[in-house]
């Protein structure tokens, strides 16, 4: 009987980013099922909206398959010319959340894009910031990314302060729906210049050689 090991089927299951305190990885699929649960219980206050998907419409259960769908939908669909690289935020082991990083035609713009959340219980202990930066490290250390771009609602005044920390700068605005409201978001930018000349944690990236292709890098 042939045994294959999962990375050697899907390399980016070989992939992991160590910082400091955290660990990012492709979450297997009870720990996807943890996560999920995780997102069910609130990644931010009933009475807040600071991300354009609607986390707080349905009850939990909506929010937990609406995370396996998402993190299944990455896997299924990933394409070396448009990629989503969900890693989930561990702590010893606990899921805190999830990080992912997005690139559409990287091979040639070499740009990418930054999304995350927290359960609401991880918020304010700093998890977040050092997610980004463990993806962030990934992009411009090692697949080679020029810039990294993320757009903030005005008012969601955690991830603006996070971006602003790492770096990002201003970059012009759009506008979108947020239920009946029309929402500024403020488009930040940061481009590998800056981000090399920062003091930063150090971050470890281990087997990226067996997918290095995958990004386009």
């Amino acid at each position: 009987m042939i045994r294959f090991v999962l990375t050697e089927l899907w390399p980016t299951y070989g992939l992991t980013i160590r910082t400091p305190r955290l660990e990012l990885r492709l979450p297997r699929e009870d720990e996807a099922a943890a996560l999920a649960r995780l997102a069910g219980e609130g990644v931010h206050r009933a009475d807040e909206r600071p991300f354009l998907t609607p986390w707080t419409d349905g009850g939990p259960g909506e929010r937990v398959r609406s995370v396996l769908r998402g993190h299944w939908s990455r896997l299924a669909e990933w394409d070396v010319a448009d990629w989503r690289l969900g890693l989930g935020v561990f702590l010893d082991g606990e899921p805190l959340g999830m990080v992912t990083l997005r690139a559409r035609d990287f091979r040639v713009v070499r740009e990418v894009t930054t999304f995350s959340w927290l359960g609401l219980r991880h918020h304010g202990k700093g998890y977040g910031t050092e997610a980004r930066t463990g993806v962030l490290a990934l992009a411009f250390d090692h697949l080679g990314a020029r810039a990294a771009r993320t757009e903030v609602f005005q008012d969601n005044h955690a991830s603006q302060g996070v971006s602003r920390k790492l770096g990002y700068e201003h970059d012009g605005v759009s506008v979108d729906a947020r239920g009946e409201e029309a929402v500024v978001s403020d488009r930040l930018r940061l481009t590998r210049e800056r981000w090399a000349g920062q003091e930063r944690p150090p971050v470890r990236v281990e087997g990226l050689a067996g997918c290095r292709s995958l990004f386009g890098a």
